[in-house]
């Protein structure tokens, strides 16, 4: 919809037909004299059918799930309801944003919450500081440093500029964010570390990390025409973080139709207070309902029951969760698109709810000798594998002490997992050819300014990030990738880093695609593991450093991507967005490392089970990379998943997965305005690709409240839905996280978790559902003591 925007002191308004003429003229220079004077805020108005018919913008001639067909919309707002409700369709390239203040408050948390994220990513329970934290904090720093900071100049750069801008905050929470999940390349230093007796040098270890993050930023700079400029990439999660921006700095935005009641200001303040007030009770004091499986309650050691209604090792039948922290484990419910979800929960409930029971309750592949959900592999004797068995003492394989122990076997949910891992592959490449390539080819030959979008049309009055630059990136960093192969004994070679950046750059727009359209990302994790060990049997180093090039190269590709998109939306200049991400990953790679290092020299065992006692740093995602190291890298997917092998049949989902697409588009063919256009199988497959370790309780309450808000209260109240929807997916968000460090730091972490231990620790709420064979993960059938399960030999 078409807005006016109004500003205090101000007599003309930055929309799209104002800044037509570029910054730095006098008519745009008197234009904007005071435009970051004060907040703005963007009034609906209304138009008669007349000046609307005369203003329509032609659909897509391809299908667009999310494209709004009821609502007439104008050429100067987005066609997208979602995008609308978020986003304010004017710029005022007038505001500050590469300012002094903005780089080094960016920096600081560039510094911090990498730093603190590394820190805990070792320990048990760990913490995870997420960039909303940066976007909360960093608002009143900016605020004060405006206040109080002395207005002078520093070899000529502004020490105060002026007010705290909408722009900076965007620029500075990026920077927080995007390196502030632990590297994937330290856990590759870890396990060399640890498992494999391997510490190879600083220089190794930077080289290393700077490979595998800023290979992906490169790659998703050079997509970005793909993936950022088309209208139709509306990347649902940056809308969250936009409808924050916006509600902090009083802007209103967007909507059609009457927005009365509370404003969005007052909205999320009490939404805020609520969930970090709420979040105390089923984080601490009553966590029962977090995992509310009160069915398992009343039979909490019948085996069957637990199995179908337990959360921890269960199906889930039970349904609730009062946790925001369960419910919003997978994604907001309140930021995927309702056609999204339902292709998730469709694929819950025929992959999980039908086919895991029948599965298990057949004892397909012996399953009634485990859980019917767990996380590692089982020996023959329903016990977690020990892998020490099979390995010699330079860590390479036994396989006469393979042949002598047991072969590996998994849960129900985990063997489906890889085989949707596997379906999801084939699924996405197919699904792309037949329902991408129209916009791929069209938006390939479309400049930004060309783009029919408001957004795009904004931008395009910036300066663009040149190609090259990109280029330059790719380059130094795949310097820096072989280096780290051949000047360091790692098993791994070049031509095969050219096969994982090369499957990376297969699936990049794919992947992207997908995920900016439906908010769900397709893992390459254990197609590259499958892929490694087979071409290089038995290197377990090799094998985790192909990983890391090959599924953390598109990972870093969606997370540059997106802080794309974000600074698309909220008008960032591309070369400072550039420039920032650059530095900012930079730093927080190597402050995670400098930390990695600090740890692990001067804590005494850790990554042991040792450690459980004294501080904690027991390392159980290391644990687990390692794992996978040895199940891939040392045993090899050939003992697994090949011919004459138990799980051989997982390989079959390959075929399922790329005929499944290909079915559902002749149908659509034929029947074109059917349902049919909205069945996504890429989706359907990667959505429920988190389980395990996430279970039902992360997906039934999930779909619940997106069907409440993404489709009933979407449908019955648009303009309440407008007006709050992403307000509160923030809010809950950030109230929920803000108080999980609280009580982390407050309740847990002091005196290593004993606090309450004899009191509130141990009332009923906070030990029946530990109470259960669902949380004892215990099977349907017990081997008898000096026997197996499965084959004799193997």
């Amino acid at each position: 919809m078409s807005a006016l925007v109004e500003e205090d002191h101000r007599d003309s308004a930055s929309s799209l037909a104002e800044s037509a003429s570029l910054p730095g003229s006098p008519s745009d220079s008197a234009s904007y004299a005071s435009a970051f004077e004060r907040e703005k805020s963007i009034r609906s108005v209304q138009y008669d059918s007349e000046s609307l018919s005369s203003r329509l913008t032609p659909p897509p001639d391809f299908f667009d799930p999310n494209y709004d067909t009821d609502i007439t919309w104008l050429e100067d707002d987005s066609p997208y309801p979602e995008v609308r409700s978020a986003v304010a369709n004017y710029d005022d390239p007038s505001m500050p944003v590469n300012t002094l203040r903005a780089w080094v408050l960016g920096i600081f948390w560039a510094i911090i919450i990498p730093g603190v994220n590394e820190f805990y990513y070792f320990r048990y329970p760990s913490l995870m500081v997420t960039g909303i934290v940066a976007q909360l904090v960093s608002f009143p720093m900016g605020r004060a440093w405006a206040r109080w900071m002395p207005s002078v100049k520093i070899f000529g750069v502004s020490l105060n500029p002026g007010l705290f801008t909408i722009k900076e905050h965007v620029l500075i929470t990026i920077m927080g964010g995007v390196g502030a999940q632990a590297a994937y390349a330290t856990e590759i230093i870890a396990v060399q570390r640890v498992w494999y007796k391997q510490n190879f040098n600083f220089a190794y270890q930077w080289m290393l990390v700077m490979s595998t993050q800023l290979i992906g930023f490169s790659v998703g700079g050079l997509a970005r025409r793909l993936l950022v400029a088309p209208a139709s990439m509306i990347w649902p999660n940056t809308l969250v973080l936009c409808a924050l921006f916006n509600t902090l700095h009083s802007q209103s935005y967007a909507g059609i139709g009457t927005h009365s009641g509370l404003s969005r200001e007052r909205f999320f303040t009490y939404a805020f207070v609520s969930a970090a007030v709420w979040y105390i009770v089923p984080g601490y004091l009553f966590q029962a309902l977090s995992v509310f499986t009160w069915v398992c309650w009343l039979a909490p050691d019948n085996v069957k029951i637990n199995s179908l209604f337990g959360y921890h090792s269960g199906m889930g039948f039970s349904l609730l969760s009062f946790d925001w922290n369960q419910i919003a484990f997978i994604g907001s419910p309140l930021a995927t698109p309702w056609w999204a979800e339902a292709n998730v929960i469709a694929g819950f409930l025929i992959f999980y709810w039908f086919l895991a029971p029948v599965i298990y309750f057949t004892n397909t592949w012996h399953s009634q000798f485990m859980p019917i959900s767990a996380l590692g592999p089982f020996d023959n004797q329903g016990k977690p594998y020990d892998l020490t068995r099979i390995l010699n003492p330079d860590k390479t394989f036994n396989h006469q002490a393979y042949k002598d122990y047991s072969p590996l076997f998994l849960s129900a949910t985990f063997a489906i997992s890889y085989g949707l891992a596997f379906a999801s592959i084939t699924a996405t490449i197919v699904h792309a050819v037949l329902y991408f390539r129209k916009p791929i080819m069209v938006h390939l030959h479309r400049s930004l300014g060309e783009q029919p979008d408001v957004h795009a049309q904004l931008m395009a009055k910036y300066p663009q990030v040149p190609e090259w630059w990109y280029s330059c990136i790719l380059a130094v960093t795949f310097v820096f990738a072989c280096l780290c192969i051949k000047l360091f004994p790692t098993q791994m070679t070049i031509w095969a880093l050219v096969v994982a950046l090369l499957i990376a750059l297969i699936y990049i727009v794919p992947v992207g695609m997908i995920l900016a359209v439906t908010n769900r990302q397709v893992g390459l994790n254990v197609i590259t593991e499958l892929i490694i060990g087979y071409m290089l049997p038995g290197r377990p180093v090799a094998m985790m450093m192909f990983k890391t090039w090959g599924y953390i190269t598109m990972s870093q590709a969606m997370i540059f991507t997106s802080d794309f998109k974000l600074g698309h939306y909220m008008k960032i200049p591309p070369r400072p967005m550039f420039w920032a991400q650059i530095v900012a990953t930079v730093i927080a790679g190597t402050v995670q490392l400098g930390v990695e290092n600090w740890m692990f020299s001067n804590i005494p065992q850790i990554c042991s089970t040792a450690q459980k006692d004294i501080s904690g740093f027991t390392c159980p995602n290391t644990e687990v990379f390692a794992t996978a190291s040895v199940v891939f890298g040392v045993v090899g997917p050939s003992l697994q998943f090949s011919q004459n092998q138990l799980y051989y049949p997982l390989l079959f989902f390959f075929i399922v997965g790329a005929v499944c697409p290909l079915i559902t588009w002749l149908l659509a063919q034929r029947y074109p305005d059917s349902w049919l256009n909205y069945v996504n199988f890429p989706l359907m497959f990667t959505g429920v690709g988190l389980i395990p370790p996430a279970s039902a309780v992360n997906y039934v309450p999930w779909a619940i409240i997106g069907f409440l808000f993404q489709y009933v209260i979407r449908r019955r109240h648009f303009p309440f839905w407008a007006k709050y929807n992403y307000v509160l997916s923030a809010a809950l968000d950030a109230g929920t996280a803000i108080s999980t460090i609280l009580v982390y730091f407050i309740l847990q972490y002091p005196k290593n978790g004993q606090i309450g231990e004899n009191t509130v620790q141990r009332w009923w709420g906070n030990t029946v559902y530990k109470n259960t064979a669902d949380w004892r993960a215990a099977p349907l059938r017990m081997v008898p003591e000096g026997e197996h399960f499965g084959p004799d030999n193997w």
